[in-house]
């Protein structure tokens, strides 16, 4: 049997612009706490590496106050547990795919085509995401932030998936918008490509990247390539 192409996805920024219900959370959680609130364009430099990791970007940008620096582990806890909270229960308010995701997961399928989501995002608020949105059963695999022991930019985070989907590194590449992508996938051995105006502060020139695409529209050109 020939063995069958892997494609991994990011998901936040990449197959969904969540930017606008993230922003929300968040701000929720910072009126909460009495620290200050971000714009939809900010939160898109935050995102990428989990919930306590955005507040924790933000609160340190803003407040000139570290979260890691917070002594008190069960206020920085009700803070992560209060964003996921008020997000899970407004996950698609206005969160929309990028431009041209469910024509490229349809030709994916139509091509035989594995694919699985790796994501910093919690498993269960991804697979939520993904099934409200309406494309969770492109998936073979969702793999959050809590899934494994490691995430993203840990390269195992994408081995692992491929591995589970009896794929070959060889025959995957990875879809993403930052360098928590590419990194992983840049130590997993696995082309990227790459979505411009990503969710990072850093510039494309400074993320490692094989393609670079505005949306999805046309990306089957590119695919079509490793196939």
């Amino acid at each position: 049997m020939k063995q069958k192409f892997t494609i991994l996805f990011d998901l936040d920024g990449t197959l969904v612009d969540t930017a606008p219900d993230l922003m929300h959370a968040h701000n929720h959680v910072m009126k909460k706490y009495g620290y200050p609130t971000k714009s939809t364009d900010e939160i898109r430099n935050l995102v990428g590496q989990g919930a306590g990791a955005m507040l924790g970007r933000s609160i340190w940008g803003q407040a000139k106050k570290e979260f890691g620096k917070i002594q008190d582990d069960k206020i920085k806890k009700e803070m992560v547990n209060d964003f996921v909270d008020f997000y899970g229960k407004n996950i698609v308010n206005e969160s929309t795919l990028i431009r041209g995701v469910k024509e490229f997961l349809i030709w994916s399928k139509e091509n035989n085509i594995s694919m699985a989501v790796c994501t910093n995002k919690q498993e269960h608020l991804a697979i939520d995401l993904l099934k409200k949105i309406g494309i969770y059963n492109f998936f073979e695999y969702v793999a959050g932030h809590n899934t494994f022991d490691y995430c993203k930019p840990d390269p195992r985070h994408l081995t692992s998936v491929i591995e589970i989907l009896d794929g070959d590194l060889k025959k995957s590449l990875m879809i993403g918008d930052s360098e928590t992508d590419a990194n992983a996938a840049k130590d997993a051995g696995i082309p990227v490509i790459l979505l411009e105006d990503g969710y990072t502060e850093k510039k494309i020139t400074e993320i490692y990247h094989n393609h670079l695409i505005k949306d999805f529209i046309g990306i089957e050109k590119i695919v079509s390539k490793y196939l």
